[in-house]
């Protein structure tokens, strides 16, 4: 289980937080509002996690290819219009 801490208190205690992670094994989640913002990890942790293969369902995309162009005979259809909606809330929404 990781040690959870306020990002203010992190702030002050960031080298007793290093050294519990590097020396004591510890994971320590850094929160904000009581929700989890980051999470700090010994590198050896990180090299483990990025050394997990991935599971089906998660791979990334990792290149883009490119779709030829229709030839020019081929019909063109008529482009299909999506529609989207989206609202600007301010910075203090009500």
């Amino acid at each position: 289980m990781a040690y959870e801490i306020p990002v203010t208190q992190a702030r002050a205690e960031l080298a007793d937080l290093i050294n519990r992670v590097v020396y004591g094994g510890e994971r320590v989640v850094v929160t904000r509002h009581g929700k989890p913002l980051v999470a700090l990890v010994s590198a050896a942790d990180l090299e483990r996690l990025e050394d997990t293969p991935e599971s089906p369902g998660e791979r990334m995309i990792t290149s883009v290819a490119t779709v030829p162009d229709a030839p020019a005979s081929a019909p063109r259809e008529r482009p299909q219009r999506i529609g989207v909606a989206a609202e600007h809330r301010g910075p203090n929404p009500s």
